[in-house]
């Protein structure tokens, strides 16, 4: 099983960090050296650039969580890093879950599965 975040995508919510029974997923600080440690190829890893009509979408919703904030605090802000993706046990919460539909699963038959937001 291979799993990675779409780096350019990532909202910081957190939800796939919290949802996750297997804790594949951490959050780091987005200026943190351990931004990309994970298996992402290197389109998706972290560059500084948020996509822009995701950052438009989700900027100024009020849910409670720090949307694009740089560090990780308080349940949310900075980025989701798939540190653990071989734990993957493929229920898909994430996928429901992840408001930037920025995670990717690719399983030991090569079936990608991709994040579509509820």
């Amino acid at each position: 099983m291979d799993v990675w975040v779409e780096k350019h995508k990532c909202t910081g919510c957190a939800h796939c960090h919290d949802v996750c029974p297997v804790a594949v997923f951490e959050m780091k600080d987005r200026d943190s050296p351990e931004a990309n440690n994970d298996h992402a190829p290197e389109a998706d890893k972290w560059k500084g650039q948020t996509d822009g009509p995701l950052l438009a979408k989700w900027k100024d919703v009020k849910d409670g969580h720090r949307h694009f904030e740089n560090k990780f605090e308080g349940g949310s802000g900075g980025l989701s890093v798939a540190t653990n993706g071989s734990a993957c046990i493929l229920c898909q919460a994430c996928l429901i879950e992840c408001e930037g539909e920025c995670i990717v699963i690719v399983d030991d038959a090569g079936t990608t599965y991709r994040s579509i937001y509820k």
